[in-house]
């Protein structure tokens, strides 16, 4: 076992399980004293054989996922302390955004379902705070029947933002479950139009996420869609799907902070240098540095409402281990937990939303969802803390 500032992790590099309930640990001990006998037998009578080896790996792997997992939940019940009845205060509803807008892939992602089906509301109930019924972004039947992904996923953003603004007007904190990233412009939205009068707040972003995300049609390599949201939000690309979308007008760069990026391609990387977009590097997520602090504190004095965004890609590969875009040395969920928590303070920020978590075979131990519910619990932990600063 390796110590790392305030964390314990383990030689696979999934944090040590303490402070968890009892009944997990019986059962993951048992689980790994079955795994590690498993090992022991095959290494011994099949020693010199190719397949021990591979069986070998397999049987350390389980043990790293269990490991991690716990690791996770120890996460969760540190993020869950909360401060008295403050938790009694804090209104929050669920959105799932289940269209994903890209070609070539089911329309409607399993991601948001999957975070309803492990408990997150029932968690946030037990937590002490108030919620309602999930709602789902749905497209009317004749909505279905518009040609293009693209268009259709403005369709449904233009819907998410609708329900975004009405749980705000309503005193809730909206908490989307989305799909993917392309789902930013529906959340702006919804913020953006949330305010007493037709007037468009002012909006500000904290995007989190392993890459930039600001590529145009013009300088993408891939043609992902999933490469531009924060482009098209911004004003610099697909100015219709934007504005059926219901963001209009776009946010000023200048009201935009991107953190954890790391993998960007060289064009969108020029663009970015060009803008007023700010960077947070992953070391100011870790650390809750005083640049984080500072950029909280322009945003909040130029935005009217802020919205925090995270891709789940932003996470380190160990959290992420089936997520198609990982990037290596990302921050753990605690540790963005943690920042989330700082940047929830701040009374503007009155949005979240948590993008394309690994679901099925992608996450089977469930480590990616358990690292989802830290980013929750975390952004939370910040409301519940700001009558105490």
């Amino acid at each position: 076992m390796l110590e790392s500032g305030a964390h314990s992790y383990t030689a696979c590099g999934a944090p040590a399980p303490t402070a968890i309930a009892a009944h997990q640990i019986l059962e993951t001990r048992n689980l790994m004293t079955m795994s590690s006998g498993r090992l022991a037998y095959e290494t011994k009578n099949v020693r010199g054989l190719r397949h021990s080896t591979v069986k070998s790996r397999n049987a350390g792997t389980r043990v790293c996922c269990l490991l991690l997992l716990a690791g996770l939940l120890s996460a969760a019940n540190a993020l869950a302390q909360t401060s008295g009845h403050a938790a009694d205060n804090v209104r929050v509803t669920l959105i799932k955004m289940p269209y994903g807008g890209e070609r070539n892939v089911p329309e409607l992602s399993g991601g948001p379902d999957y975070l309803e089906s492990g408990g997150i509301q029932k968690l946030l109930e037990q937590r002490g705070y108030q919620t309602k019924a999930i709602s789902t972004v749905a497209l009317a039947p004749d909505e279905e029947k518009a040609y293009g992904e693209w268009n259709r996923l403005a369709l449904a953003n233009g819907d998410l933002g609708r329900l975004v603004a009405r749980e705000r007007r309503g005193g809730y904190l909206p908490v989307g479950l989305l799909a993917n990233c392309s789902a930013l412009a529906g959340m702006l939205a919804g913020l953006q139009h949330s305010g007493p009068t037709a007037r468009p707040l002012r909006l500000g972003l904290v995007y989190v996420d392993a890459h930039g995300d600001f590529n145009t049609p013009e300088t993408t390599l891939s043609g992902m869609l999933g490469g531009m949201p924060v482009a098209i939000a911004s004003g610099m690309a697909l100015t219709r799907m934007r504005r059926k979308a219901g963001l209009d007008p776009p946010i000023a760069t200048r009201n935009i902070a991107e953190a954890c990026v790391r993998d960007t391609d060289p064009l969108e990387q020029d663009l970015l240098d060009r803008s007023q977009v700010q960077q947070l590097s992953v070391a100011d997520i870790r650390t809750r540095s005083e640049k984080l602090r500072k950029m909280m504190e322009r945003l909040s004095q130029h935005s009217d409402v802020i919205y925090v965004h995270v891709d789940m890609d932003a996470l380190d590969p160990s959290e992420v281990p089936g997520h198609h875009l990982r990037v290596p040395n990302g921050p753990t969920s605690m540790e963005l937990g943690a920042a989330l928590t700082e940047m929830f303070h701040y009374e503007k920020v009155a949005a979240f939303g948590v993008a394309s978590t690994p679901y099925g075979d992608n996450d089977k131990a469930g480590i990616s969802r358990q690292a989802a519910y830290n980013l929750i619990l975390g952004a939370l932990k910040g409301i519940e803390e700001r009558g105490g600063r």
